[in-house]
């Protein structure tokens, strides 16, 4: 995060499906973080071949995530992410298919998430004394009605967006990855309605 204000894009149907696959979530976390790249550099980077990583690099512009920067080098593209943030709405969706793809999305990113946990906890041991103490696997666990879990959630977002990025020698992105959710098996599920003849 570069800001108190960062740039987001709320992205519709298509957009979220075309962000609904890891690889292309990989690649925008890793221009979000690390700055502009080529189809090269990221098809290295991911295990992929650079035909594959073009491919989902068009399909991410096509939405908007993505744009082409001219780095000076008319052989080679180089492309940087076009926000910061992506927010979904899933407090909008109103029809299945909606519902349906907002989760979609969510399971990818929690799964892109899970992988970005397990690559830190196995670096952990490298790492000097004041990046291990400042950081954290916690879990808190309160009960609370939904309203209540919501208002803490915007709380803690409302806490992280206070901050401002302060590079340095001695700085390094640091993640905070918040997952926030009832405990399984606690809350009676709502079943799907029955489409209408």
């Amino acid at each position: 995060m570069t800001d108190n204000n960062p740039s987001v894009v709320v992205p519709g149907l298509a957009g979220l499906r075309a962000l609904s696959h890891p690889t292309r979530l990989r690649i925008l976390s890793h221009l979000r973080i690390e700055g502009p790249a080529t189809a090269t550099t990221l098809a290295t980077r991911f295990g992929l071949n650079s035909g594959a990583t073009s491919y989902h690099l068009r399909q991410l512009a096509e939405h908007g995530f993505v744009v082409e920067v001219d780095r000076g080098n008319a052989r080679e593209r180089w492309w940087q992410a076009a926000h910061q943030e992506t927010h979904t709405r899933a407090e909008d969706a109103r029809t299945q298919e909606e519902k349906d793809v907002t989760d979609a999305y969510w399971q990818v990113a929690a799964a892109v998430y899970t992988e970005n946990i397990r690559a830190a906890m196995d670096e952990r041991p490298l790492l000097p004394a004041a990046w291990r103490n400042a950081s954290t696997a916690s879990d808190w666990v309160y009960t609370v009605p939904a309203g209540r879990a919501g208002e803490i959630v915007a709380r803690i977002k409302d806490l992280l967006a206070s901050y401002d990025d302060e590079p340095g020698d001695d700085s390094a992105p640091f993640a905070f990855q918040i997952q926030a959710f009832p405990v399984p098996g606690h809350v009676e599920p709502v079943l799907p309605e029955p489409p209408t003849p």
